[in-house]
């Protein structure tokens, strides 16, 4: 099974949108198998968004993702890299379909409520770097064969 890194961000916290979020990805049909409430070190924070160190953004990238508490997942699932980022939308809230997490709650690309996974590689380096392997488990839903077999 494929797994995924999901973040709701400090504004999806503040505004009440944890369950709502959730909700989206237990009715697609995935597995949670990791979750945790945190709030974020600036050293964490430096290393997820390493990538974007060289660029203007970098600094108030991190200064928004510490500013407040996020809530850390590890979905499971068939696809789920690829079905969680059509569900969360694309990345500038305005450019965002209707119906995506981004398209119905956010309004300016620099507080769009969710970060996803965009590859298995990135995937599997977020989660390496936000859990240990002990805070995962592995369980296999009963909507398994209802959705699988």
């Amino acid at each position: 099974m494929e797994r995924t890194f999901l973040m709701i961000k400090p504004d999806g916290v503040q505004r009440g949108l944890v369950g709502d979020i959730i909700s989206r990805f237990e009715t697609k049909g995935f597995t949670l198998v990791g979750m945790k409430a945190m709030t974020v070190s600036k050293e964490l924070a430096e290393k997820h968004y390493a990538v974007h160190r060289d660029k203007p953004f970098f600094g108030s990238l991190v200064d928004f993702i510490i500013s407040g508490p996020v809530i850390a997942m590890v979905w499971q699932g068939n696809g789920v890299i690829t079905s969680a980022r059509k569900l969360i939308g694309a990345t500038n809230p305005l450019s965002a379909e209707p119906g995506t997490i981004r398209g119905d709650y956010g309004l300016t690309i620099g507080r769009n409520i969710i970060h996803g996974s965009d590859a298995l590689e990135t995937a599997e380096a977020e989660i390496d770097l936000w859990f240990d392997a002990g805070e995962l488990i592995a369980w296999e839903s009963c909507q398994r064969p209802w959705l699988y077999e």
